[in-house]
């Protein structure tokens, strides 16, 4: 039997556009939170390999549903996380939900419109939000901002891989409606740069996306845990600064991802600006300062 752990891509939490159990977030839970990402980075990997047949991939992906749910013990990942699932008495409805998000990956290559693409981030971002609420025992009235932010973080990690997506896997997120009413095509995406009716859709996605972000600022306070309100924060400074490169640049032609010098400076700004606001007793404002 192929073990899903033979399949991985090699990317790990230390390569990923925003923190995954970082130094922020208190020791107790980062274990967990580790086992959750390596199960979701299995499944992800297998969703998007290069050589599996879409049924070999949909196979293994019930496999580790499966074994998620206690029949079996031959894939580690689920079952390590079935296991840190336990300790806590929390349910794996997070990580289903993410399952189906993979599936989706696998039967769907192209998205009619944004409607779909968030119906998409329902499955593929937001539980991951959920999940880190739950485990730091938080509200589910924090639900709906952390939803706008994932689904943010989603779409901007849609736009800055676009063209990669469709080239090597022949998957579209862009909504062909976007797409046609730019007068914009998908084979566009081949360049190695946008034709002006794909930069015009590529925009404008990113606005609206922007639009997204601004509806989860409310995040960070509505949070208890000091330190996971930091966290949100630094994940909310990069993905700011992501989506105003989208705003301007070309995904296929220009730099769209953050440097590690730009990550450190925006972790630490997002911190300082959290810091102070909880100090404060401050309500985040709409849009963050000009170059967060």
């Amino acid at each position: 039997m192929t073990s899903a752990s033979e399949l991985r891509s090699g990317k790990t939490h230390r390569d990923e556009n925003f923190p995954v159990a970082s130094w922020i977030i208190h020791p107790r839970h980062r274990a967990l939170i580790l086992a959750f990402y390596n199960f979701v980075r299995t499944a992800d990997d297998i969703a998007d390999h290069a050589t599996l047949d879409a049924q070999e991939k949909l196979r293994l992906l019930d496999l580790l549903e499966a074994e998620l749910l206690g029949k079996g013990d031959s894939q580690k990942e689920a079952v390590k996380l079935r296991d840190a699932l336990a300790e806590r008495a929390m349910p794996p409805r997070h990580a289903l939900d993410v399952l189906i998000a993979f599936r989706m990956d696998v039967t769907k290559l192209r998205y009619e419109n944004w409607d779909e693409v968030i119906h998409y981030c329902r499955y593929s971002a937001m539980p991951v939000g959920r999940f880190m609420l739950d485990v730091h025992g938080e509200s589910t009235s924090t639900w709906a901002a952390s939803d706008a932010l994932c689904a943010g973080l989603q779409i901007n990690n849609h736009l800055q891989d676009c063209a990669r997506d469709y080239r090597d896997l022949n998957r579209v997120y862009l909504p062909r409606d976007a797409l046609a009413a730019a007068g914009a095509t998908v084979e566009m995406l081949g360049a190695a740069k946008s034709a002006p009716p794909l930069l015009q859709c590529l925009h404008g996605l990113a606005v609206r996306t922007e639009t997204l972000l601004d509806e989860s600022r409310t995040l960070g306070a509505r949070v208890r845990d000091f330190r996971l309100g930091l966290e949100i924060a630094v994940i909310q400074a990069f993905a700011d600064r992501i989506v105003n490169l989208l705003k301007r640049r070309d995904p296929l032609g220009e730099r769209v991802h953050l440097n590690p010098l730009e990550l450190a400076v925006h972790s630490i700004g997002g911190i300082a600006r959290e810091m102070t606001r909880r100090a404060a007793g401050r309500r985040p404002v709409s849009r963050p300062a000009a170059g967060a």
